[in-house]
């Protein structure tokens, strides 16, 4: 392997698990403003699945290579790479974490200067990669979008993974009046019950909304995060109350829903958004990388874990494809790293 090379993981062609391989691919090259950051750390994501599968096209310039969050330690600085960000000059051998557009997947990949964060010695690389893409997302659904307000009823689907246990802090934190969340299994139930949840419903064996009327005294939430789409559409809408707000990150089970009255809409004066962090501007994510380092980060080393990073199972990159087929499991809490 020559000195411009690099291990990294692979798809032979669109499918399951057992076409992720190691393999050798060019180490990228620098651009102003970005750092080259020898990769200890990656993250994996639904969309991660979705990518190997064919079905996720990769933004326009994004590296081909599966991951978009890692942690590391700085290499080499491109050309204009060398300004202050918040407190700190980045320079070679600072350990850092963020997110990328594509490329984690790898023992080589870059960070733009501006969504690279200083890892603290209170944390370790598995923690540092687990937090870029769930907490972001989480943040933005909450905050930018579904502009949380103190006494909100919110109800965040798929609690256990990623996205929903750091959405159950963040709205804990923001003041949230009573927090629902959906999850598959008793052990999850008990999980995120123990980080704030008011109530945890099992999808499996409960009606979500007929537990949400019965919790809220017909009320319903005020908020809604919902990655499951079409066979969650009706109930979720259902759920709202008034001038309720949703905010749909994914469609795990369909993209069509049919058979819906819109008047429903205007009656009940509903907010409905649709968000995908990873085919936002850049300077969008610089915002909202900016909001999370000054106002969130530090309350995860505050020295009151306030914030915690759950990382559900760790695995050599050598065995990816079993890190996948666990993912596909659903059966993880947290992060997989």
């Amino acid at each position: 392997m020559s000195v411009e090379s690099m291990r990294a993981v692979l798809v032979k062609e669109p499918g399951d698990a057992s076409q992720l391989y190691n393999g050798i691919a060019p180490i990228p090259l620098p651009k102003d403003d970005e750092l080259l950051v020898k990769i200890k750390c990656f993250a994996l994501n639904r969309m991660d699945i979705l990518q190997r599968q064919g079905r996720y096209p990769v933004p326009p310039g994004a590296s081909q290579i599966l991951g978009v969050e890692m942690s590391g330690v700085v290499e080499k600085i491109g050309s204009k790479g060398r300004r202050i960000v918040v407190v700190t000059k980045y320079k070679r051998g600072d350990h850092v974490f963020g997110l990328t557009d594509g490329g984690a997947y790898a023992e080589y990949g870059i960070l733009h200067e501006d969504m690279t964060m200083i890892l603290p010695e209170e944390m370790s690389f598995q923690q540092g990669a687990a937090i870029p893409e769930a907490w972001f997302t989480a943040y933005q659904v909450l905050q930018l979008i579904g502009q949380i307000r103190q006494g909100d009823n919110v109800l965040i689907h798929a609690g256990a993974s990623g996205v929903g246990v750091a959405a159950i802090q963040l709205a804990k934190a923001a003041g949230a009046k009573h927090i629902f969340a959906t999850a598959g299994s008793e052990r999850k139930l008990a999980f995120i019950e123990s980080i704030g949840v008011t109530n945890g419903i099992n999808y499996k064996k409960e009606n979500f909304r007929d537990k949400i009327v019965e919790y809220t005294d017909g009320y319903g939430v005020d908020l809604l995060i919902d990655f499951v789409g079409k066979d969650y559409w009706h109930p979720n809408i259902d759920s709202l109350a008034k001038d309720g707000r949703i905010v749909l990150v994914g469609f795990l089970s369909g993209r069509v829903v049919e058979n819906f009255d819109l008047s429903v809409l205007l009656m009940k004066r509903l907010r409905v958004e649709g968000t995908s962090l990873r085919s936002r501007s850049l300077s969008y994510k610089i915002t909202l990388r900016d909001e999370f380092y000054n106002k969130i980060f530090p309350r995860f080393i505050d020295g009151h874990g306030t914030f915690k990073v759950i990382v559900d199972r760790e695995y050599d990159w050598k065995d990816i494809a079993d890190a996948h087929r666990y993912m596909e499991t659903n059966e993880n809490i947290g992060k997989i790293v």
